[in-house]
């Protein structure tokens, strides 16, 4: 699938130059601060009154509601290996405009892309498509002038030299002071400046990543207090010139500020398209949003949006029915184990899923969506918490990682892809299932490794990966294209 031809209103459409200041903020490995930084960074910005826009690079869901929290306005994934390097430089520029201020977090270590060792996936990789400068923040607790090998080697193996600055994290100010002439003589990037080591700042951790920023208390505060001191310890202004740096982007058009909703890779079917149809002639797509459930790509949304669906949110925790004329159901992943009693003791919502999926109304779930869905959840001490009971599985913490990073998906009887076409996602849960599908088969992009996976029919596609919708639109078509054929075997309302 051309994901061209999704972004594109065609391929002859007008080229111009985009100017939009920006950064990356990477590091040599995890947990070397970047998280904490990046949003420290975002908030100066936004005190200085800049248009700032935050991205991820990866696949990851909570990082990007730490940046969200900070400025306001949703972060968004990029990833070439979903999108590949042409797409994903699309979706970057996609609604951008002349005066963005964007910062782009890494992941992992800045070389680290596919299975830690390709390139493609990698912070660098990203950087490289969308010609961005890399501020390397580097965590320098417990070394001295080992740093200067340290960054040497990433200098050398940056053969595009996006590499611009450094930030040394966890280090104090006298060591730092003692430090920076040295590494300045040495080195070609400039030393932007340190951040403490700061305890009280630090987000918690839990086994899939940081803690949600809804959990972190006083988060604001934080926020506020990690600003003022990376504005009194980090050179902004230098930060600011790099950026203004980073080279104009070419681009069609409509992939710019206003653009973008064209639907010429989703023509045919039933479905209505965005924009040209009556808000009422839109089926009503109920996608589960609240503390147990907020793991959701924004383009996946977006995209559900474009091919005619109206997004409306429910919540399994508190809710006790589905938003009204709802034909289609989409529920996403989270931490179901950590409100496993609460969702358990909601029975009239876990009745009412049952009769939905009973009546045949399209339902996606994924990860722990797709756990929600089970009989059962047990937990690590074996204590047993009853779910939904759509399906007669049930799930159990296994106390590990049981499945870990990305994967293409096949379906092995077409329904929500094309036949013979693949889609993207990724696996990352610590829970498994006495039953996990074998509707599909899922390839591992580096080992060539396969396994079944996903309960997949005409009207349900029930599994732990997490798709990305933009890698083959086609998925999200068909899923609206499948709510419209239910509404209207309905006639048109559904409560």
């Amino acid at each position: 699938m051309d994901l061209l031809l999704y972004l594109c209103a065609g391929r002859g459409g007008r080229q111009r130059e985009m100017k939009i200041d920006r950064i990356m903020i990477a590091a040599p490995k995890s947990g070397s601060g970047k998280t904490l930084i990046t949003c420290a960074l975002l908030q100066a910005l936004k005190e200085q009154g800049q248009q700032v826009f935050a991205y991820k690079c990866g696949p990851d869901y909570i990082d990007p509601m730490f940046h969200q929290k900070v400025i306001g306005v949703p972060s968004k994934n990029l990833d070439t290996f979903f999108t590949g390097e042409e797409g994903t430089r699309r979706l970057f520029l996609r609604d951008r405009k002349e005066g963005d201020f964007a910062v782009l977090e890494g992941v992992m270590g800045l070389f680290d892309g596919l299975g830690g060792v390709k390139e493609e996936g990698s912070s660098y990789h990203l950087a490289q498509v969308t010609k961005t400068p890399i501020i390397l923040v580097v965590d320098a607790k417990g070394m001295g002038r080992s740093l200067v090998p340290l960054l040497s080697g990433f200098q050398q193996y940056d053969r595009g030299h996006f590499i611009q600055g450094v930030i040394l994290n966890r280090i104090s100010k006298s060591y730092y002071e003692i430090l920076k002439p040295i590494l300045e003589a040495e080195l070609q990037a400039d030393i932007l400046g340190y951040f403490g080591e700061h305890k009280e700042l630090a987000f918690e951790n839990r086994h899939l990543g940081l803690k949600m920023p809804g959990e972190v208390a006083d988060f604001q505060k934080k926020i506020l207090l990690a600003a003022e001191e990376l504005k009194k310890t980090v050179s902004l202004e230098k930060i600011l010139q790099i950026a203004a740096g980073a080279e104009e982007l070419p681009g069609r058009a409509e992939e710019f500020i206003g653009g973008g909703k064209s639907q010429s890779s989703l023509e045919g079917g039933n479905v209505p398209k965005a924009g040209n149809t009556p808000e009422t002639a839109r089926p009503v797509i109920a996608v589960a949003r609240d503390e147990a459930f907020c793991f959701y790509y924004e383009d996946n949304l977006r995209l559900l949006e474009e091919c005619g669906a109206k997004i409306k949110y429910f919540s399994p925790l508190h809710d006790k029915r589905l938003p009204k004329g709802c034909c289609g159901i989409l529920i996403g992943g989270g931490y179901p184990e950590l409100f496993a009693e609460r969702l358990g003791s909601n029975t009239k919502m876990a009745g009412v899923l049952r009769e939905a999926v009973q009546d045949k109304m399209p339902i996606v779930a994924e990860c722990g969506g797709f756990l929600y869905l089970q009989t059962a959840l047990l937990d690590a001490e074996g204590r047993r918490y009853a779910m939904a009971g759509v399906l007669p599985s049930s799930g159990y913490d296994t106390g590990k990682a049981v499945r870990f990073g990305y994967v293409e998906l096949e379906e092995k009887e077409s329904s929500f892809l094309p036949a013979g076409e693949r889609i993207k996602g990724h696996e990352f849960h610590y829970f498994d299932s006495t039953d996990n599908g074998s509707d599909c088969l899922a390839i591992k992009p580096v080992t060539g490794r396969q396994y079944p996976c996903v309960m997949a029919g005409e009207d349900h596609w029930l599994g732990f990966p997490h798709l990305y919708y933009p890698s083959n639109p086609a998925f999200a078509k068909r899923f609206v294209e499948k709510a419209c054929r239910y509404r209207d075997r309905k006639g048109g309302t559904h409560a």
